[in-house]
């Protein structure tokens, strides 16, 4: 496997749609001038933007995390600008982009460094060849107080690997439970 420059990102987007909507450069200042956590195509990678769609975990319910059987009374939805995720805790969100992930390529997922130094841990799981879908944001508080996510700006970084010989089988050839996903996607089973 081979790390993707910007140039094939850029055309695997305009020629694919592989992320739409695309940002062809980054974007660190609004229209305003006021500064932004950065997003859009860079060297080997692009930097995704997070929605204003969240579901922070709450304990409101007493209730128990399970992937099997995953209750909705576990988090609050939110629609807002500005997320704050409590203390030690936990929210899903989803990307503002839509990814067509090609057959040849696969893609790593890591949060960006600015809400890194800050406590904030993005997990999200890789983009498989030809899965399709919005990005479900795994975002971890792990300080002692309230973190801000900032909507529609950047939150981690996409990187694409291109193989060596194309997969046998694809996300899509095997169904993926997680194919065509749009919006915050909890556990299936």
């Amino acid at each position: 496997m081979s790390v993707c420059s910007d140039k094939w990102i850029r055309q695997m987007a305009k020629e694919r749609g592989m992320i739409e909507p695309f940002v062809d450069g980054q974007v660190k200042a609004a229209e305003d001038g006021s500064r932004l956590i950065s997003y859009g195509l860079s060297s080997y990678g692009y930097d995704l933007r997070v929605s204003n769609e969240f579901k922070v975990f709450t304990n409101i319910f007493n209730t128990v995390v399970d992937p099997k059987n995953f209750d909705p009374k576990s988090f609050v939805d939110i629609e807002t600008d500005v997320c704050i995720v409590p203390p030690n805790s936990f929210a899903l969100a989803r990307s503002v982009e839509y990814f067509r992930i090609p057959r040849e390529a696969l893609t790593i997922c890591v949060g960006k460094s600015t809400y890194a130094r800050c406590g904030i841990i993005v997990n999200v799981t890789p983009f498989e060849p030809e899965w399709e879908g919005h990005v479900t944001l795994e975002i971890s508080n792990t300080t002692p107080l309230p973190a801000k996510i900032y909507a529609n700006e950047g939150l981690a970084q996409v990187v694409f690997y291109l193989a060596n010989d194309v997969c046998e089988t694809s996300y899509a050839d095997r169904g993926g439970k997680y194919m065509g996903q749009r919006g915050i996607t909890v556990p299936r089973i």
